[in-house]
């Protein structure tokens, strides 16, 4: 019994924070639309920051009550399982088309993003320090170059000539910004109830936090990327599917881990190295079967790849 109102509590939060991130991302979407915003800027602007919310809003009370490991741990899982898992099972649903332009860009941001978490939480092995910590520096330092993305955004928004359509366009502008900040105060709610019940269960089952945020919130945080990818899929909406995971990616490290890191510095858990070199290595491979084989294509047997390396990786984390 002593398991099972923890264990009660952690469900219920991630519900609250993928209904809330769903209620923000209809609204946000529906406001964005109104400006005839493409599909592809609405996926790698709008819709992967209200996907990653339930993300920020996770680390934001890991920073603040000292649960780092689970901060750490939750964007590093949360990169991975985007690549591996939602993309794997995006593209068994319906193989994925590939702007250029994400090819040359947006997934390179998204390299970059993995090496910078490799190399600013290793201090020990590149500068000889004591301690692996990511910093206030580490933080203001990927901050810095979020906002260089955030340019490039603004920047093909205005070139881009494509507009988005659908029935968001329908939707009142008030019951849009209710909608928003309905998802806000869920995400916000569900965010407290799944790391105070995460760090609960970890304690009494012996498991680290790092582990628990490597897996559990990892995943949990990452379902309305999973939600939004699987019916842009089925809708034939490969921009939004593809660009909402790469988005998330980009905002995971940049802003979410740039600005958690610059509220608290935060030490690098154990197995620290192995897992960003998971993700980076997840990264590569996303990258690489993009360009060779069939160009700018997402193939059904990579899914299928994607979701094997998945559980090599969860089976290697519970092992």
């Amino acid at each position: 019994m002593e398991i099972l109102i923890p264990a009660v509590l952690l469900i219920a939060g991630l519900v609250i924070l993928v209904f809330g991130a769903e209620s923000l991302v209809k609204g946000a979407s529906s406001i964005a639309s109104r400006f005839g915003i493409s599909p592809l800027v609405i996926g790698l602007t709008i819709v992967a920051f209200g996907t990653s919310t339930p993300e920020l809003t996770v680390n934001l009370y890991s920073a603040f009550t000292g649960a780092t490991d689970i901060a750490v741990g939750n964007i590093i899982g949360s990169n991975i399982a985007n690549i591996l898992l939602i993309l794997g099972i995006t593209a068994l649903i319906i193989p994925l088309s590939v702007q250029s332009s994400t090819v040359k860009w947006e997934i390179p941001f998204m390299l970059l993003a993995m090496v910078m978490v490799f190399v600013v939480g290793n201090d020990m092995l590149f500068d000889g320090a004591l301690t692996d910590v990511i910093t206030r520096t580490d933080g203001l330092g990927l901050l810095g170059i979020f906002a260089i993305f955030m340019f490039y955004i603004f920047a093909i928004a205005k070139t881009d000539p494509m507009k988005q359509e659908g029935e968001e366009k329908q939707t009142g502008l008030w019951l849009s910004i209710g909608l928003v900040l309905i998802g806000l105060a869920g995400l916000v709610f569900g965010g407290k109830l799944l790391v105070d019940n995460a760090v609960v269960l970890a304690r009494f089952m012996g498991l680290s936090e790092a582990v628990i945020g490597l897996t559990v919130i990892a995943i949990g945080t990452s379902l309305p990327e999973l939600a939004t990818s699987v019916v842009a899929a089925f809708r034939k909406q490969a921009d939004i599917a593809v660009g909402n995971i790469v988005g998330s990616n980009i905002f995971n490290v940049f802003w979410i881990l740039g600005l958690t890191s610059t509220i608290a510095p935060l030490p690098s858990p154990a197995g620290f190295m192995v897992d960003s070199l998971v993700g980076l290595g997840a990264t590569v491979a996303l990258l690489a079967v993009i360009v060779i084989g069939k160009p700018m294509f997402i193939e059904r047997w990579h899914g299928g790849a994607f979701l094997l390396a998945y559980v090599v990786y969860i089976t290697y984390l519970v092992i």
